[in-house]
């Protein structure tokens, strides 16, 4: 019996389904579909451009919408021009597209510790990161500029527009407080487009931006406030937290709640309540219309901001003033530039004329520009709009840039003027001159004195021929006016003849004059003294003669 081994047959086929590709080719599936799956829900690259850096780190810091994080800063990079840095953030899904629009809003939250209180403590566990807002909906964007404060929605409160002068004591997070209650804060602090004032937007939360009305008043939270109303002393000493963070408070009457406010319109913060409270003209909504003057008085304590009044009412202030020498004349001439709240000549019983219009009207009916004192210590100048003055009437000229008031011209630089002259005028008098006189007229009242007995001899004589006169029947026959006349005559020269007997040399009368007498004498030695004083030092009436 005989055994057949069976026959190999060697294949030269290359068989790529053998088992052993079989779990290479699984792996490398899953690792394919695994990859898709990222790069299919991975979300989109935002950029976002920042002043500066504050705290984030590539690879670490997070976005958060709602508390919710969406997604991861991957890179920090200044921009090409060198003016911020430029934060690139991956989203981990492309859920967060719909929020990716015109609408959202970017700010870095990191601990900071400000007049309104502490805020951002989650950051010292979790680090700094971005915060965003915005809403669904809107075109999709991948570049943005980031806040540098915090935003707020709209919806939930309302922002106004304050501007001061000084800005006083006030900052970005300064509160806002109605009735001592904490109702908003102070957003942004701009340099006002005149370079000159200060811009204050304020965000009022919603439940109490109907309280602000066009006629409230906005004024700085006053450290020390003195009332001395109806006889009764009240200091009133503001808490603590308003001496370390300031405050902002505001009015609110009633009278126009149910006008909205509008957009555009501006209030003014006060620097005290006294003066956010004091009587005030115009319209709320004011109107301002710039006017030039042109003066040869001197503008020396005449300066930019100084007041425009009219009837006693602050209606406006000096912007500018510029001064060229006038070789002719010798003189220093002054151009100076207003701006005037037109609303103060609103007439409320006229309403087709504006305010404008019933100013020109003012000036054609002789309303002039003054140059008058405001302190008379000082010497410091405003510009006063008077009727009081007599130049008659004018009108207003329009200018190339600016229409021109006419100027009153008696303007005064202030009751020190005044006072100087007068003080010169005496000083120019003849003093011992005077005083000389007043001597020799003190030496010979003693000869008029001594011949005053031959004088009143008479005086009796002259009385004694008027009764005889009197007793005579003819004289029956005169008016009965005439005898009444005569007989009071008779009665008034008996009473002189009384007084003047005691007129004599040693009498009283004549005593107390030479005492008088010799008083002025001294006075006058003390005026010229004063005087000279006055000469060598004009300021010691206020800061001695030391």
């Amino acid at each position: 019996m005989s055994t057949q081994l069976p026959k190999i047959e060697e294949s030269t086929k290359f068989n790529f389904l053998t088992s052993i590709w079989i779990v290479p080719m699984i792996a490398l599936f899953i690792a394919a579909w695994l990859g898709f799956q990222y790069f299919e829900g991975r979300g989109p690259e935002i950029r976002i451009m920042f002043p500066k850096n504050e705290g984030l780190i590539a690879g670490q810091s997070v976005i958060k919408l709602k508390n919710v994080p969406i997604g991861k800063v991957t890179a920090i990079y200044l921009s090409e021009k060198s003016d911020g840095v430029i934060v690139v953030v991956r989203m981990n899904s492309k859920k967060a597209i719909p929020y990716l629009n015109e609408k959202a809003k970017f700010w870095i939250v990191k601990p900071e510790v400000g007049l309104s209180g502490v805020s951002g403590l989650d950051t010292l566990l979790s680090g700094t990161y971005i915060n965003v807002y915005s809403e669904k909906g809107g075109t999709y964007k991948e570049d943005y500029f980031g806040l540098e404060q915090p935003y707020h929605d709209s919806t939930k409160g309302t922002y106004f527009h304050l501007t001061s002068m000084e800005g006083n004591n006030v900052s970005v997070g300064t509160p806002i407080y109605y009735k001592s209650i904490a109702v908003g804060k102070v957003e942004h602090t701009y340099l006002g487009l005149d370079h000159k004032s200060i811009d204050v937007i304020v965000f009022i939360k919603k439940e109490y931006a109907p309280f602000v009305h066009v006629d409230s008043r906005f004024w700085v939270k006053n450290m020390v406030t003195v009332d001395f109303t109806k006889g009764k002393l009240d200091v009133d000493i503001a808490p603590l937290n308003y001496m370390v963070s300031g405050g902002i408070l505001f009015s609110s009457t009633g009278v126009r709640e149910k006008k909205k406010v509008p957009d555009d319109h501006v209030f003014t913060l006060f620097k005290s309540q006294t003066e956010a409270e004091s009587q005030n003209i115009g319209a709320a909504e004011k109107k301002y219309k710039k006017f030039l003057l042109l003066t040869k008085d001197s503008l020396a304590n005449l300066s930019v901001d100084a007041l425009v009044r009219f009837d006693g009412f602050d209606i406006g202030k000096v912007l500018d003033i510029k001064l060229s020498y006038n070789k002719k004349s010798h003189s220093m001439m002054g151009k100076i530039l207003l701006e005037l709240d037109t609303s103060v000549f609103e007439d409320r019983h006229d309403k087709n004329s504006t305010g404008v219009e019933n100013f020109y009207e003012a000036v054609s009916e002789g309303l002039r520009a003054k140059i008058d004192a405001l302190d008379p210590i000082t010497g410091a100048l405003f510009v006063d709009l008077t009727f009081n003055h007599n130049d008659g009437k004018g009108k207003i000229k329009e200018g190339k840039h600016f229409p021109r008031i006419p100027m009153a011209s008696n303007s005064s630089n202030g009751l020190m003027d005044t006072v100087s002259n007068i003080l010169n005028k005496i000083n120019n008098l003849k003093l011992e001159k005077l005083i000389a006189t007043v001597t020799t007229a003190v030496e010979n009242t003693e000869e008029p004195m001594s011949n005053a007995n031959a004088v009143l001899a008479d005086l009796k004589t002259t009385v004694k021929n008027l009764n005889t006169f009197t007793s005579k029947k003819s004289f029956e026959v005169m008016p009965d006016a005439l005898t009444k006349a005569l007989k009071e005559l008779n009665r008034t020269l008996n009473s002189t003849r009384k007084v003047v007997k005691g007129y004599g040399q040693d009498s009283l009368v004549h005593k107390q004059l030479t005492e008088t007498l010799k008083v002025l004498t001294h006075t006058s030695l003390e005026m010229q003294s004063f005087l000279k004083m006055l000469n060598r030092k004009p300021n010691s009436l206020i800061f001695g003669d030391n």
